[in-house]
């Protein structure tokens, strides 16, 4: 096999960790020796072991004279374990194929530095830009404050999400909504605005199979507290993590019920308009969320939206006309010429039964492009 596919190998094992190792990256890691795979690791669950000791435990003796290729830099720095770069030296790693480095100012190339003073060959780039889209939420809070912003929508052609009457239930059929759990178990944090708690009682877990485990820490854009004490996710908070980002001066009574049920409040500067949503996504970024899917309702992803932050965008669309007296799947987020409107670039387009799915990122450049030829 080729470098670009042992590279591969360690991006597909980084990708299962996707949503559970917060707030560490999810890394992947194959060691191979004359050709043969001798150990492959990703990172555990909670962030430790990370993927080189445990490939290098697997690998043994055999380590020696080998290639690791890792999808991050290795660590060089003492936390709760000792430096992977210093694992790999003492393993006797000949080469280390990196393919994006660690922007951790506590790494960031040192890692590298310290693997080449210990006379290992080190090559890096190989598949970067996999590696980098791969841990955009660890790179985002490094680099933003705050975390990588996936926002899911799930509605007709027309971009309805419920009928006039409120019926949302089901837009999108069963092989769409499997997607969606499995966008769940992809990230730290599943949010959603105080309507849609009230709106829908939603129990905001993962129900694939074998993956019910996986509690996400889920969270309610709740500025003045209103979500009721019987509802599903305020019933089951001593259970599953559930943290709702309110004003700071919300009703003490209030905040002391949630409190009182197993609920976190981070409280937040806002007005009658609602909080904050920048602070409110630094404020889960401090609490080690790297990766959140925003799941709505209209006013939530209106107003992340028209903050600028939804970093990728994930919308089902089922096969129907709902038409205008339907609810639209975000509120008006304020725009008056094409130029200003939030622009992605689409990445993927999949079916899913009847339905398809649809994967953009937010361009930037498209932005800029909209702008100067206005």
């Amino acid at each position: 096999m080729s470098d670009a596919a042992h590279m591969r190998a360690a991006l597909a094992l980084a990708r299962r960790g996707l949503g559970l190792t917060a707030p560490n990256p999810s890394v992947g890691c194959v060691i191979v020796r004359d050709g043969r795979v001798v150990g492959r690791a990703t990172t555990a669950a909670g962030g430790r072991p990370h993927a080189e000791t445990q490939a290098l435990a697997m690998a043994g003796a055999a380590a020696r004279g080998a290639s690791a290729y890792v999808t991050l830099e290795p660590c060089c720095h003492h936390a709760r374990t000792p430096p992977c770069a210093d694992a790999l030296v003492a393993a006797g790693i000949a080469r280390v194929l990196v393919a994006a480095r660690d922007p951790d100012p506590r790494v960031d190339g040192a890692g590298i530095a310290r693997l080449r003073a210990a006379g290992i060959a080190v090559e890096e780039g190989l598949l970067g830009a996999e590696a980098a889209e791969l841990n955009e939420g660890f790179f985002s809070v490094i680099a933003r404050g705050r975390p990588m912003l996936t926002l899911k929508l799930a509605s007709t052609l027309d971009g309805r999400i419920a009928t006039h009457a409120g019926e949302a239930r089901w837009i999108t059929g069963e092989a769409a909504r499997r997607a969606a759990h499995l966008l769940r178990y992809r990230h730290d944090a599943v949010m959603i605005g105080v309507g849609t708690a009230m709106a829908d009682n939603p129990q905001l877990t993962c129900r694939l199979a074998g993956m019910e485990q996986a509690a996400k820490v889920r969270v309610v854009v709740d500025s003045h507290l209103r979500t009721p004490l019987t509802s599903l996710l305020l019933a089951t908070a001593a259970k599953v993590p559930t943290w709702f980002l309110a004003r700071d001066d919300v009703d003490p009574v209030r905040r002391h019920a949630a409190e009182g049920a197993g609920a976190v409040v981070l409280g937040l500067a806002g007005s009658e308009a609602g909080i904050d949503l920048v602070a409110g996504l630094e404020a889960l970024a401090k609490r080690g969320i790297t990766r959140v899917l925003a799941e709505g309702g209209a006013g939530l992803a209106a107003g992340l939206l028209r903050a600028g932050l939804v970093d990728r965008l994930a919308w089902f669309h089922a096969p129907a006309v709902m038409g205008g007296d339907g609810w639209p799947a975000t509120a008006p987020i304020g725009t008056e010429l094409l130029a200003a409107m939030p622009r992605f670039r689409r990445q993927r387009v999949v079916a899913m039964g009847e339905d398809m799915f649809s994967e953009y990122r937010f361009s930037e450049d498209r932005v800029r492009e909209e702008r100067r030829a206005a």
